[in-house]
């Protein structure tokens, strides 16, 4: 009896076990890449294909996985269904940050196989690497917005076979119901040699922000703080609706449009640096 007694003191006695308080998540370059070999694993991705079908409902299952909701917008357009799909999150003003996720049909700027498809590791994955991983990491207690992140369709096949380009961002800016503050679109921005200059077509006042995010996180070498190129991509159709929208592009990238557009070339320190800057602007 006494030492069941000493046992019911001792148990009675000893201190709660504190519950550890996880870590916060950051955004993580090498699990980004690995949605970047998911989606070559899949085969080439243009629209109306089966790897196209099946990279979009991985898209989905992945977002729904990390409590987003998801929706779609499905239209046709010439013999295929186009479907955009976005996920969304937190509450306020919306903003989207978006990227496409087809792929190109023939590697036209191909020096020797030109009429072969292209596996777009970086124009098109990368971009969606990117976003998939701000899924799993962006604190919705921090969130001044409700974010959507945007996969847009039919956006890389633009000269071939009387498609046009960014068919699916155009069709989202068309049918808006509400307005977004901002939209930032992450095309190709995976280049192992990053080099991200300011796009002409692009928000300044937002760009300066995004800049000025990515030189406190050391990524000026990255982030060059200069203009070169003039883009018409997914941020376009915003733009010309008056809404604040920025290309983050780096299009200094000898792979784009050709058959050696695979995941050698795309880096997970380059994922990281854009993924980073974008979860600290919406963090802030």
């Amino acid at each position: 009896m006494l030492l069941l007694v000493m046992v019911l003191l001792a148990c009675q006695s000893a201190p709660p076990t504190a519950t550890p308080t996880p870590e916060p998540l950051q955004f993580d370059g090498e699990r980004a890449y690995q949605h970047v070999i998911a989606q070559c694993n899949f085969g080439f991705r243009p629209t109306g294909s089966e790897a196209w079908r099946a990279t979009g409902d991985y898209i989905i299952a992945e977002l729904q996985a990390h409590g987003w909701t998801v929706e779609t917008q499905e239209f046709p357009d010439r013999d295929v269904t186009v479907r955009n799909i976005i996920g969304k999150a937190g509450q306020g003003s919306p903003v989207i940050i978006g990227a496409h996720y087809d792929t190109r049909r023939r590697a036209d700027q191909d020096r020797t196989d030109p009429t072969a498809a292209v596996m777009g590791a970086n124009d098109g994955a990368s971009g969606v690497a990117v976003l998939l991983e701000l899924a799993r990491v962006l604190d919705r207690d921090k969130l001044n917005h409700e974010v959507w992140l945007a996969f847009f369709d039919a956006e890389d096949n633009g000269g071939l076979d009387g498609w046009e380009w960014i068919v699916g961002s155009t069709y989202m800016a068309q049918h808006l119901t509400v307005e977004p503050e901002f939209v930032i679109v992450v095309d190709m921005i995976g280049d192992a040699d990053q080099q991200i200059y300011k796009e002409r077509n692009s928000n300044a006042a937002l760009q300066d922000r995004l800049w000025a995010i990515a030189a406190d996180l050391g990524y000026g070498d990255f982030f060059i703080p200069e203009y070169k190129w003039a883009m018409f991509d997914d941020h376009t159709p915003f733009a010309a609706r008056g809404i604040v929208a920025v290309d983050i592009i780096d299009f200094d990238y000898p792979y784009w449009h050709t058959t050696q557009d695979t995941p050698d070339k795309v880096s997970a320190a380059s994922l990281e640096h854009v993924g980073r800057v974008i979860e600290v602007l919406l963090e802030e």
